[in-house]
């Protein structure tokens, strides 16, 4: 069996306690319909249905779904206060460039990946069945342990395609948007796609005991790297409550830039490395531009 299994030994006394304080929640109104339509799907589907088109239209309909607010707040004139660099709106040509890339990639090289989905389930005995999923918060840590792989591998494969010698052939083409937006999270080279993919599916091998972790991990992925190139900062977004997010500040000025924070979800690869300095400095610069500014007009 997989690694999840010898880790919930050690971390037994901390799920006991979190399921202790689960008892004390209301029940969710969502669960029994939820769990309807997942006995519905396990009823009228194959495994390799299930695996293979359900994962697609999964990662489909979360991905533009995702996106839609950032499409909208071009035509709302108000939310372009929280664009970050209002300089340079998005164009119509650029996004229909972005499109076409960005469906390209999706059917001709992550779909052959999602077609293995099924044998990666059943070589490891992965299950679909409802009595065998897991706890919510069971699922929330493990998307969060993805996410803490994910970023390491991303912070130092990404930092390597920047490498003088590579850059103009793969990541450039990543780098063909200076300002970017949210559809543009996966407009990438195929071979970017499938180096730094890869992290994506570490956490999977380690972690994944219920074929509900690929589909929250593809979710909670798709939130995050949509929201750091949305271009948009906008108050009071949830995913800053996570411990040393990054956010759409952070990767944006890494676009704008070209050098430094190269991490995908997480600042500390970039403090640890200094790789974050000429943020730092421009964020300090900005700050006192803008103390200058409040000076000048009182």
């Amino acid at each position: 069996m997989m690694a999840t299994n010898d880790s919930v030994g050690i971390l037994n006394p901390a799920y006991l306690a979190v399921e202790y304080l689960d008892s004390f929640l209301p029940q969710n109104p969502l669960q029994q319909p939820f769990k309807n339509a997942w006995i519905s799907m396990l009823n009228n589907y194959t495994k390799f249905q299930i695996a293979t088109w359900g994962s697609l239209l999964v990662h489909e309909f979360s991905y533009f779904f995702i996106c839609l607010p950032g499409f909208v707040f071009q035509f709302i004139p108000y939310m372009q206060t929280y664009k970050i660099q209002q300089d340079k709106p998005e164009t119509w040509e650029k996004q229909w460039r972005c499109f076409k890339t960005i469906m390209f990639n999706h059917f001709f090289i992550q779909l052959p990946l999602i077609c293995g989905t099924y044998y990666f389930t059943e070589y490891f005995n992965i299950p679909y069945d409802w009595d065998r999923m897991p706890r919510w918060f069971v699922i929330v840590a493990q998307c969060f342990g993805c996410a803490v792989i994910e970023d390491t591998w991303h912070y130092f494969l990404h930092r390597l395609l920047h490498h003088k010698r590579l850059y103009k052939y793969i990541h450039k083409v990543h780098h063909e948007f200076v300002a970017p937006f949210g559809m543009q999270a996966e407009y990438a080279h195929p071979l970017e796609t499938l180096i730094l993919g890869t992290g994506f599916f570490i956490g999977i091998v380690l972690f994944c005991n219920h074929v509900i972790l690929l589909w929250a991990w593809v979710i909670c992925r798709l939130l995050e790297t949509i929201d750091v190139h949305s271009g948009y900062d906008i108050p009071l977004n949830p995913l800053h409550l996570l411990p040393f997010y990054g956010g759409a500040r952070f990767h944006d000025f890494h676009h704008m830039n070209f050098i430094g924070n190269y991490s995908s979800t997480f600042t500390w690869w970039d403090k640890i490395f200094g790789t974050d300095s000429q943020y730092q400095s421009y964020v300090e610069k900005t700050k006192n531009q803008e103390h200058v500014k409040e000076k000048k007009t009182k």
